[in-house]
């Protein structure tokens, strides 16, 4: 997702895209905890920063829900706090990460998939709910949905990830895995901040006010 794609114009029908964006929010909330938790018990650093994922997209939702209505100077604040939200969780995962590096252990495979695979249950629900709704809020929408969409496609990779781990017994593929998602998700919190920096000034700018 990229910062031309969050701010967009909100058309159609709102009232359907707020309703679609709330439940995906839901989900996409309610999984993080669940993945969150077996990835602490698995000991899984790529499984632990997907779960960072479920909080970007909750942010991302939440942001459209905003935009419906708020102004901007409070659209601006929604977003800063959504960027800290994403990075607590993806500290902790970097820290883990790090901690690793010098000794790559193996996660426990099985809880990893059976996770993994509730992502792409979740993950799916959450793009075949969005796809009927994504022309309706401009690029906004149409950023949820792709972002829902790619979400599967790095679940099924943390599956193959556990699969070559079963094979090899090595924590090396986990740790890579997870740490490209990590990065993923830092460069994802830079860029809602970043946007919401935009929405401050913008504001701050309709209202006649000096930009800082």
């Amino acid at each position: 997702m990229t910062r031309e794609d969050l701010p967009g114009s909100l058309e159609r029908d709102p009232r359907r895209l707020r309703r679609v964006v709330a439940i995906v929010a839901l989900l996409n909330f309610g999984y993080f905890f669940v993945e969150f938790a077996v990835a602490l018990v698995a000991g899984s650093v790529a499984l632990l920063a997907d779960s960072v994922d479920f909080l970007e997209d909750t942010a991302v939702n939440l942001l459209i829900l905003v935009a419906l209505g708020w102004p901007l100077a409070k659209r601006a604040m929604i977003g800063k706090a959504m960027a800290l939200v994403i990075l607590g969780p993806a500290t902790l995962a970097a820290v883990e990460a790090v901690q690793r590096f010098t000794d790559p252990t193996a996660p426990d495979v099985a809880p990893i998939v059976w996770a993994s695979l509730g992502a792409i249950a979740v993950n799916g629900t959450s793009a075949w709910l969005l796809v009927r709704v994504r022309h309706h809020g401009g690029s906004l929408s149409r950023a949820a949905f792709l972002s829902a969409r790619n979400d599967v496609l790095v679940n099924v990779a943390i599956i193959v990830m556990a699969l070559v781990t079963a094979a090899t017994g090595s924590g090396w593929p986990d740790l890579v895995l997870g740490t490209l998602i990590i990065l993923l998700a830092l460069h994802a919190a830079r860029e809602v901040w970043e946007v919401s920096e935009e929405e401050r000034l913008a504001a701050k700018a309709l209202a006649g006010e000096s930009i800082d």
